[in-house]
């Protein structure tokens, strides 16, 4: 899993660039944009994540039922 899974450091973080008096305006926005990346990447897979646990959890029973598990 990601290690960006709580957002709260990372609205923080792009809280203090956005108010950073030692970074210029194009550092600024490359990073928030890079921030904003990493939060997306980690929805994504934090959804797929969730669909193959649910997937999983539907083949099991199919699997015993055809004695390839038990």
């Amino acid at each position: 899993m990601s290690s960006h899974k709580d957002h709260t450091h990372l609205e923080k973080i792009k809280d203090a660039v956005v108010h950073s008096d030692l970074l210029s305006e194009d550092e600024k926005t490359q990073t928030i944009k890079h921030i904003e990346e990493w939060i997306l990447e980690d929805k994504a897979e934090g959804t797929l994540y969730q669909e193959l646990i649910e997937l999983a959890n539907g083949i099991k029973p199919l699997l015993a039922e055809l004695g390839l598990i038990k």
